[in-house]
């Protein structure tokens, strides 16, 4: 009987602890699977060093300040109907404004923003248009946000010929506009730096044709860096992990590309970067404070703090904060033109001066 008396007892006990954490686990799910703020990655994750980090960094960072749910959400191959199914999944689980990092996405939200009128939509590095590029439409729920990347590749180029380089290397990913640009400028600062200091600088440039890490990439590095090359602009993703083994093996060095990279390598003497966590929050306050700016192409530069060189972690003994200062002033000025004519692949049409440009196939 007394044993009976316990069992019951027991039972009794055991479904009174499933039935109030039924009631308290449902509530909770209602509230955590609700994301207000939500970020859909490229085929890379948020801890890639490079656009997918800079993004969610700025995701989160806003996110926390004023007390807003969020998460990311990582389609499962590279191809604009798995980020449209990462996309729907965030509108699905309530978010009102997603950011999506790179140009890879500039067609999905094309599509996005007509499907999810009521979603805002923050592209970073990209405008929206469809597949075959014949049509261009920024809908009136999203920004598209570019950046003046001449003038990131303008300060890197600059200074790394004022630090004494003179044999430079830049290896571009894919020719897109952005790679481009900052190929440009990269050109363009280094002839600028060395018009002052008279010198005659000696430049490989290249495009690998993507932005994965190969071995056929690590081996030309290698071999431009046995030819002398000092310096290499790594530009394009996942190329760094490549030229940055090429340069350790060669005690050479490495320029990095959109975020700071020095962690990743001690070859990295500097950065050409673009403010992407800054451009994320700037566009979340903008969403929250009733101001979104949807229909616009957002293009930031020097002026905006966007782009830069990371002076604290660069690997500079002869080019100083000063120095920095003082060029990164006339960019802001628009004391300095730099060219952004990207309808031509390579930087065979600039007028390089003191820089003896070889383009390599």
């Amino acid at each position: 009987m007394k044993k009976a008396l316990i069992l019951l007892l027991s039972l009794g006990m055991v479904l009174c602890f499933i039935g109030c954490g039924s009631s308290d686990d449902t509530e909770e799910a209602t509230a955590t699977d609700t994301y207000e703020v939500a970020m859909v990655t490229d085929i890379g994750t948020i801890d890639d060093k490079s656009f997918n980090q800079g993004t969610w960094e700025g995701v989160e960072e806003f996110a926390m300040d004023n007390d807003l749910t969020y998460k990311y959400y990582q389609p499962t191959e590279d191809s604009t109907d798995a980020r449209m199914e990462q996309i729907d999944l965030a509108v699905e689980n309530g978010a009102k404004v997603i950011a999506t990092p790179g140009f890879l996405f500039e067609d999905t939200i094309f599509l996005a923003q007509d499907k999810y009128p009521e979603v805002k939509f923050i592209l970073i590095d990209g405008n929206p248009h469809n597949a075959d590029y014949t049509e261009y439409k920024t809908g009136d729920n999203a920004v598209g946000v570019t950046f003046a990347e001449q003038e990131a590749g303008y300060l890197a180029g600059y200074a790394a010929v004022k630090e004494g380089y003179t044999k430079l290397g830049f290896m571009g990913g894919m020719a897109v506009p952005a790679v481009v640009r900052y190929g440009y400028g990269f050109v363009q600062g280094a002839n600028d730096a060395a018009a002052e200091m008279d010198v005659e600088v000696d430049m490989k440039y290249h495009y690998t044709g993507g932005f994965s890490a190969s071995p056929d990439i690590q081996t030309k590095a290698a071999g431009w860096y046995a030819a002398g090359t000092e310096v290499i602009f790594s530009c394009g993703g996942g190329i760094f992990s490549s030229i940055s083994a090429a340069a350790e093996s060669s005690e050479a060095y490495v320029i990095g590309v959109d975020v700071d990279q020095s962690s990743q390598s001690d070859t990295v003497i500097t950065s050409s970067m673009k403010g992407l966590k800054e451009a994320v929050v700037k566009a979340l306050e903008a969403y929250k404070n009733d101001e979104f700016p949807g229909g616009e192409a957002w293009v930031l530069g020097a002026k905006d703090d966007a782009v830069g060189l990371p002076m604290e972690t660069s690997l500079f003994e002869t080019f100083t904060q000063e120095d920095y200062d003082a060029i990164f002033a006339k960019l802001v000025a628009g004391e300095i033109e730099i060219s952004v004519d990207t309808d031509v692949d390579s930087a065979s049409d600039i007028d390089a001066g003191n820089v003896i440009v070889d383009l390599v196939e």
